[in-house]
């Protein structure tokens, strides 16, 4: 997967905050079996727009010691998908008819087998057992591909939620998310720690996979956290990043990381943000075999540290460095030393963002009633 080589590069971008005058939907804690059922309703619904476009944001995977199994979502960044009823499409089935925004975009298959939102859309369509109208769909790209900040866990999330809106909102939050899932298998791995905060949004915990098992971490109202992105021009393939990773880990190495793990959940709850960058700076499993392959990575997370980031770690699967403070302020200094240590350090031009934890999860933007 190629990243967004995004030139001319701006230092830093402040991304306001876009959910604060959202209803948050609730978080719901799901168990249930991953195989998809053919039809989750008796019968088949009628659809209540003629047109939605609905937004999924960008989202920060494994959190430093919770690889595949802690991630939580980004305000402001994230993915487009506009759906519309569409007569010339057969029934039952969708189009893709126009992917825009990132100029990496056009890389994407508008095959909706190929296409991460199209395969999401499909999955609600069977879940919902619609077969009497066809849906042209349109994808607006606002996440760099291959950056580690989600791209295709955002516009998967964005055209389950479109599907299920369009059709009047009859799936539950575990339902989206096992669609985004089979997105996610097919185009990145099987993992939620994507997927589920980007349908979900907050902090997410993944507790089993099988059953699936999503629990909501809950960062206290009040508390102020502010996520500060950077992102070089460098390609970091998940395939590749995930091939360094050992095969086995020392049972030391282990009992780290799963206090760690603990200690970023603890810090969560309790609004700790000190507490929260110790942890997310302190994986010993995943980090030390990727950071080498993204050139500067070590500089990067010396240099937002010194600048007063609580911690810092690797976004996903990168090249995205990601650093927590509580500071708006601050968080843009932090930007403009990490960006900086990219370029010395790495030779790699980089931009950055400062952003605020989304907890609202994708959602309707606009709709257009039948």
């Amino acid at each position: 997967m190629a990243i967004c080589h995004q030139s001319p590069f701006k230092l830093f971008t402040t991304i306001p905050s876009s959910s604060s005058s959202l209803k948050p939907k609730p978080l719901l804690r799901c168990n249930l079996s991953l195989p998809s059922r053919p039809s989750l309703t008796s019968t088949e619904p009628e659809p209540v727009y003629t047109s939605v476009k609905a937004f999924a944001p960008a989202t920060v995977a494994n959190l430093g010691p919770g690889f595949d199994f802690l991630g939580c979502a980004v305000d402001g960044l994230g993915d487009f998908v506009s759906l519309t009823l569409d007569p010339q499409v057969s029934p039952g089935e969708i189009s893709i008819s126009e992917i825009s925004g990132d100029h990496n975009s056009k890389k994407l298959s508008k095959n909706p087998l190929w296409n991460c939102a199209g395969i999401a859309a499909i999955e609600v369509m069977k879940m919902l057992g619609v077969r009497s109208v066809g849906l042209s769909l349109t994808l607006e790209k606002g996440l760099p591909l291959g950056s580690g900040l989600g791209s295709s866990a955002a516009s998967a999330a964005a055209a389950a939620v479109a599907v299920n809106e369009i059709f009047g909102g009859k799936l539950g939050i575990d339902e989206l998310v096992i669609a985004g899932l089979k997105s996610e298998e097919k185009v990145s791995g099987y993992h939620a720690d994507n997927i589920a905060p980007a349908i979900m949004g907050g902090f997410v915990l993944i507790r089993s996979y099988d059953p699936l098992d999503l629990i909501p971490l809950i960062f206290p109202d009040g508390k102020e956290l502010f996520f500060v992105l950077a992102t070089p021009e460098f390609e970091a393939p998940t395939k590749k990043m995930r091939a360094a990773l050992p095969a086995e880990v020392g049972m030391a190495h282990h009992v780290w990381n799963s206090s760690q793990a603990g200690a970023l959940v603890a810090a969560v709850l309790q609004g700790d943000l000190p507490g929260l960058g110790r942890a997310l700076s302190s994986d010993k499993i995943v980090e030390p075999r990727r950071a080498p392959l993204i050139p500067g990575m070590d500089a990067v997370k010396k240099a937002a540290i010194e600048a007063g980031a609580f911690g810092c770690t690797i976004s996903g699967a990168g090249p995205t460095a990601v650093a927590v403070t509580d500071d708006l302020e601050r968080g843009k200094a932090i930007g403009e030393r990490m960006v900086a240590a990219f370029l010395k350090e790495g030779k790699l031009k980089a931009a950055a963002s400062v952003s605020r934890l989304d907890r609202v999860g994708a959602r309707l933007v606009s709709t257009i009633p039948r």
